[in-house]
């Protein structure tokens, strides 16, 4: 994910428009979607590489789910008995599901409102370890009706569960489908008790009464929940209650002061960070020689509530005058890879940084700066992470990550999400890495307080033969495809034996570079693998080089792997101190390296969101409310504890989004601060209970 950063999933508790604004919907009973006793027919279930029983008192309370791993999607597809279920009542699907196999599960579930599951779908997905059984809800994500299609824009997730993309008929359910994406393994599990339940109403498409959405704090105006701010007292004692809270926790004891384990074990002091595998578990072990675990926070700064205003003024109950002291929270951007901002130049207002001032007063960077490191330290927690604030991570109170990343030229043949991959041949790309790192030297290289530096973000690596591929499909003058056809003249000699190989017609080798299309990937795969891996050693080689050009004791970190696979992983180790992943998984208990590697691991990101609290969007793992947000916090924290490999987790993000979301339209409840500067309570308690023990269950063997 990119700090301004992707994908989305989740919409939410759907409110009535009625004269007096939003209100919530009638309470609906729940309903039963299919019942496994009785009459159901088992042999009626369409099935794929799954062995079903019923199980319970007379076989009739459960379904089980004994599914291979020769079919990529084993499972089965429950369709509505009369054709379609009418859910336009209801706030969720759930069922409750059981894992009763040897090993952890990821259960997905997708719900259809159209006949060929093409169009008009959604999924969500579960995790359980082996013996648990959970509740999977899945909140229903609602089109967005077209009257309200030029009102409503520019974000992942609307007010009353509209979805612009990815929503459903739910007047018209027609099918569901639970199945385990892609296993490695067999798996069994069991499911009951499918319904639908929640309240919910729909959202009218009268504008007059929907708009203003945003309050003069950046909050939905049609809502209440539990901590909404509606005044400036509001503010003074959400700050005299925080301040009460931080006095009574200051911090774990026995960390030190860069919070590694000072009562644990006194290893080696260099002055720097470093990694040691410590009684088989990979560490990061801190300048004093005290082993570290990084317990952190993404995006630790003011900006995260900035949110487009261009074209839609009008949403807003009442932005500041320009020339008052909230003037400077507008602002102008252009960045926006996806949605209705994209190609535009639009301006800005900075919610979050507006309620600073309005809380802190003319001092208010200062504070806030100062602050962070009191909750981070309060919370357990004893990293900034990536994409975080100079002014505050170079006070040097807590130890950061360094975020670097430079401009070079683009292998023109590749895609991605945000962006196309940089042609690692190029000459620009070592001398614009170069120069970027340079400019460390001011800054963070040899500073003690910097564990290491991150390069990149979530480069679209592809499947293990796409970069070569993409190399064939650039243009002749592409450094990447020249130095690729090199490599094959090198070996095959003549043209005439690379075409009996790999079943092509080039007359020459010339003609294979004025060609820019790829070959049969099955005949050409030994050679596309072959260069893949080649660009992809040739990417972290001079990512490490340039790193320790600058700061020799520097870590490199890696890139942050969201797509990946397991040759550019290989690369990566090859070459990196840290491989970082960002996973928005349920856990990470179970995550493996491919076979044969060991190197540390950082989780660059991860999340969990909900609707509870006025926000549209829960960010891309959802989770029912705030408290399971928490117990997802735990579970997923613990997790990586127990896991040999990982020595740290940072939390995508410090504060949440601005609910009308940002230039790319992220609009995600994914803070452990709200857009006002208030903790959410649940998931701060969460992050202590994890911080203030995580050394002690790391040292563990796993219990």
């Amino acid at each position: 994910m990119n700090p301004p950063a992707v994908r989305s999933l989740l919409a939410g508790t759907v409110w009535l428009v009625t004269f007096c604004g939003l209100l919530p919907g009638a309470a609906a009973a729940e309903q039963v979607l299919l019942d496994f006793g009785g009459d159901f027919d088992l042999a009626a279930v369409e099935a794929r590489d799954v062995q079903l029983s019923r199980q319970g008192p007379e076989g009739a309370t459960a379904l089980r789910l004994a599914t291979g791993h020769q079919n990529d999607w084993p499972g089965i597809t429950l369709a509505a008995p009369q054709g379609r279920w009418d859910l336009a009542a209801f706030e969720y699907v759930a069922l409750e599901v059981a894992n009763v196999g040897p090993g952890g599960v990821e259960v997905s579930c997708r719900i259809d409102s159209a006949a060929d599951g093409a169009t008009g779908s959604m999924t969500d997905r579960l995790s359980l370890e082996p013996g648990a059984k959970k509740t999977f809800q899945i909140t229903l994500r609602r089109k967005l009706p077209l009257e309200l299609r030029s009102k409503l824009f520019g974000m992942r997730g609307y007010p009353g569960g509209w979805s612009e993309q990815g929503g459903i008929d739910v007047r018209n359910v027609t099918r569901l489908t639970i199945f385990v994406a892609k296993p490695k393994a067999d798996h069994v599990f069991e499911i009951a008790n499918l319904r639908a339940g929640g309240s919910a109403a729909q959202l009218s498409v009268d504008a007059d009464k929907l708009f203003p959405l945003i309050d003069d704090f950046g909050q939905f105006i049609h809502k209440d929940w539990p901590g909404k701010i509606k005044s400036l007292d509001d503010l003074a004692g959400r700050r005299q209650e925080e301040a009460a809270d931080l006095a009574a926790h200051p911090g774990p004891e026995g960390w030190d002061r860069y919070g590694g384990w000072q009562a644990g074990p006194q290893l080696k002091s260099t002055g720097r960070f470093r990694v040691e595998k410590y009684q088989d578990k990979w560490w990061l072990v801190d300048p004093e020689g005290r082993l570290f675990w990084s317990h952190g926070a993404d995006c630790v700064g003011s900006a995260n509530g900035s949110t487009p205003i261009t074209d839609r003024q009008h949403w807003f109950a009442q932005l500041p005058r320009r020339d008052s002291p909230w003037g400077p929270f507008y602002g102008k951007s252009g960045w926006a890879p996806h949605g209705y901002y994209q190609g535009k130049s639009y301006e800005t207002y900075n919610f979050t940084a507006a309620n600073l001032l309005h809380k802190y007063g003319a001092e208010w960077k200062r504070q806030f700066a100062e602050l962070a490191h009191r909750r981070l330290r309060s919370w357990g927690m004893n990293t900034i992470a990536n994409w975080s604030d100079a002014e505050i991570f170079l006070q040097r109170k807590t130890p950061y990550t360094a975020t670097i990343s430079a401009p070079s030229k683009n292998l023109e043949g590749s895609s991605g999400y945000w962006g196309k991959f940089p042609d690692v041949f190029d000459p620009s790309f070592q001398e614009g890495l170069e120069r970027r790192l340079a400019r460390q030297r001011q800054t963070t290289a040899g500073d003690p307080w910097c564990i290491g530096y991150f390069v990149d973000n979530e480069l679209s690596w592809g499947d293990e033969l796409s970069l070569a591929v993409a190399a064939l499909a650039s243009p002749p003058d592409q450094p990447a495809k020249r130095v690729f056809v090199e490599d094959l003249q090198k070996k095959y000699e003549t043209i005439q034996r690379l075409n009996q190989t790999w079943g092509t017609p080039h007359a020459s080798w010339d003609a294979l570079l004025q060609s820019a299309t790829p070959p049969d990937t099955k005949r050409a795969s030994d050679d596309l693998a072959a260069f893949y891996t080649k660009t992809a050693e040739r990417y972290f080689q001079v990512c490490r080089e340039a790193v320790k050009k600058s700061d020799p004791a520097g870590l490199y970190l890696g890139c942050r792997f969201a797509w990946v696979n397991d040759r550019a992983v290989r690369a990566a180790a090859k070459y990196c101190d840290v491989v970082s992943f960002n996973r928005y998984n349920r856990g990470v208990a179970d995550f493996r390296l491919p076979q044969g590697v060991d190197k540390p691991v950082v989780i660059g990101e991860f999340h969990f969101g909900a609707l509870d609290r006025g926000m549209f969007h829960t960010g891309l793992v959802p989770v029912a409310n705030q408290q399971q947000r928490a117990v997802a916090y735990q579970g997923y924290v613990r997790g990586a504890l127990e896991n040999p490999w990982i020595m740290g987790t940072h939390w995508f993000q410090y504060g949440d989004q601005a609910t009308t979301g940002r230039g790319d339209g992220e609009n995600y409840q994914i803070g452990l601060l709200d857009i006002c500067d208030t903790p959410y309570t649940e998931t701060i308690q969460a992050v202590r209970e994890v911080g203030y023990g995580m050394y002690r269950r790391r040292e563990a063997k796993g219990d």
